[in-house]
């Protein structure tokens, strides 16, 4: 499995946000970039985490940040996710899982002791550049906006 370290190219991608337009990672060259991945739309620690991040646009307003949100659900499963709690960013949808892999994001996980693969909640921080400047892996959905906001403001 990859891991993704500080100084490392950001793995490239192209895949479809909720509302079916395709969004590239180049598309955010000279912003810096949170990218967070979740198992799945609108479940309970995924909407904690999207919520949060819904919610810390007043602490990113200024940074020059953009953000997406990356899961296997199905483009029409992000645009209820999005229109439901009214998110307001690109929630793009890698249902073959070969975005996550290329991030180090698919693995193994673990329900009740059932083993399966799976999205193993992370986040990243792209510079303007599309570097790594900052990655979190297994991270706790109440993590994402504090993990980044201390890094950007480092």
């Amino acid at each position: 499995m990859v891991t993704l370290r500080c100084g490392d190219p950001a793995p490239e991608f192209a895949l479809l946000d909720q509302s079916g337009s395709r969004v590239r990672l180049g598309d955010f060259r000279g912003r810096t970039l949170l990218v967070y991945f979740y198992p799945k739309a609108d479940t309970p620690g995924c909407t904690t985490q999207s919520c949060a991040v819904r919610d810390a646009r007043v602490d990113f307003s200024g940074l020059n940040l953009a953000v997406v949100g990356i899961s296997v659900s199905a483009v029409r499963d992000q645009d209820a996710f999005d229109k439901k709690f009214g998110l307001g960013f690109p929630l793009l949808s890698d249902p073959d899982h070969a975005v996550a892999e290329a991030w180090g994001t698919w693995g193994e996980k673990s329900l009740y002791g059932k083993k399966y693969k799976g999205v193993i909640r992370s986040s990243f921080l792209v510079d303007e550049e599309g570097r790594i400047v900052d990655a979190w892996y297994k991270v706790s959905p109440k993590d994402t906006v504090p993990k980044a906001l201390k890094a950007l403001h480092h």
